[in-house]
């Protein structure tokens, strides 16, 4: 699909990814526009081209997808993504398209015409609505940064210049939904009230407890489990889509050789099932910069390296079985989390991802000394 504009000096064609070479080129542009951004974080490279590749990925297989390049001349100019889930619209009566990894330079015209040629490609599937940043689901990088610039970039979120901003707002985009990201400090020693918090959670509770780990080997019988509860409990969550059983390995393998076992806590029944749990992982954005993004052959070394100095604890996941909620769980595995936070020398928490609207989750932030320092942005746009 190619399309060109010659308004400016130097016409800009917008060309469909149909190779490796351009593939490569998609997944490497980031580096060349953000090289003097000193909060930018490279992805993963290896976990990028598994990304991309649909025979690795099973969310292309309920998905329409289109990934474009944009070139003014001879030199590469932007890139975006364009999605349609067709599940997920399926189940919430929708009919939206999605754009993603969108990366420019700060020019107006290419902005402009990689959103006009996904507007294009999604009005031709009979779609009215185009949101994003949003990419297969909300385990996915979403939304952009509109508020916090100044603070370091965490792994699964978005990196992105306010100009990227002004740029979608001047081609009509409007807000869908903001997300928060709280900063806590952890408090050593903990205080006495959360203390006799949990021991009443735990007389609360009889029959239930907090499963900690000293291993990888250990946590990974949980890995199923733990993936079911998640999709029983993230029904509601804007952009969240299920795991398939065959993608539950594949999500647990991205993260897990790179997250301490004694960040994960899991609460079981006296049946051994799973009802809560919560994943935290230390902060390796300082090890990806040192590594620019590839594990071999010295990159993995210098990430786990960074994750064992850091003193920030990034949560990633959390849930509590609908039956389970208002017990107390969340506090039983606070304290855990926060003692092997002291332990393992970490003084600040991010929270990760909070939908604004998720008040009650909000509240537990703030309870626990927690303060918005980033606000992310999904935009949206009725399609004509």
């Amino acid at each position: 699909m190619d399309q060109v504009r010659k308004e400016g000096t130097t016409p800009i064609v917008i060309q469909e990814v149909n190779s490796k070479k351009e593939l490569k080129k998609f997944i490497h542009l980031p580096a060349a526009i953000h090289k003097d951004h000193i909060n930018w974080v490279p992805p993963i490279y290896m976990d990028d081209w598994e990304f991309f590749n649909p025979e690795k990925n099973k969310s292309f297989e309920s998905c329409d997808t289109i990934l474009l390049l944009a070139y003014r001349g001879k030199e590469l100019a932007g890139r975006i993504m364009g999605i349609i889930h067709r599940k997920y619209n399926q189940d919430h009566q929708e009919k939206n398209a999605r754009f993603a990894f969108f990366e420019t330079f700060n020019d107006e015209e290419v902005a402009a015409a990689l959103i006009g040629t996904i507007e294009n490609w999604a009005i031709g599937k009979g779609m009215e609505k185009l949101v994003g940043p949003l990419a297969f689901s909300d385990k996915d990088p979403q939304g952009f940064l509109i508020e916090g610039f100044n603070e370091p970039c965490v792994i699964a979120s978005n990196c992105n210049f306010p100009y990227q901003v002004e740029l979608l707002e001047k081609n009509s985009f409007i807000k869908e939904v903001d997300l928060v990201e709280y900063k806590i400090n952890v408090p050593d020693p903990l205080p006495e009230f959360y203390l006799k918090i949990e021991e009443r959670a735990l007389r609360m509770n009889q029959g239930l407890h907090v499963l900690e780990f000293d291993s990888r080997r250990k946590v990974k019988p949980y890995i199923h489990p733990v993936l079911h509860l998640l999709n029983s409990t993230f029904t509601e969550i804007f952009g969240f889509t299920p795991f398939l059983e065959k993608e539950m390995d594949d999500f647990a393998n991205r993260y897990l050789f790179l997250i301490n076992p004694r960040f994960i806590k899991i609460v079981v029944n006296n049946q051994n099932k799973v009802v809560a749990f919560v994943i935290g992982m230390s902060h390796i954005g300082d090890g990806i910069q040192k590594a620019k993004g590839y594990l071999f052959p010295f990159g993995i070394f210098k990430i786990l390296a960074a994750g064992k100095k850091s003193k920030q604890l990034n949560l990633l996941l959390g849930g509590i079985d609908p039956a389970y909620r208002g017990k107390g769980l969340d506090v039983m595995m606070g304290v855990k989390m926060m003692q092997s936070a002291t332990e393992q020398g970490k003084t600040i928490i991010d929270s990760h991802l909070e939908l604004e609207t998720n008040i009650k989750v909000r509240r537990e932030m703030e309870k626990m000394g927690g303060v918005v320092y980033k606000r992310f942005r999904v935009f949206g746009k009725e399609l004509k």
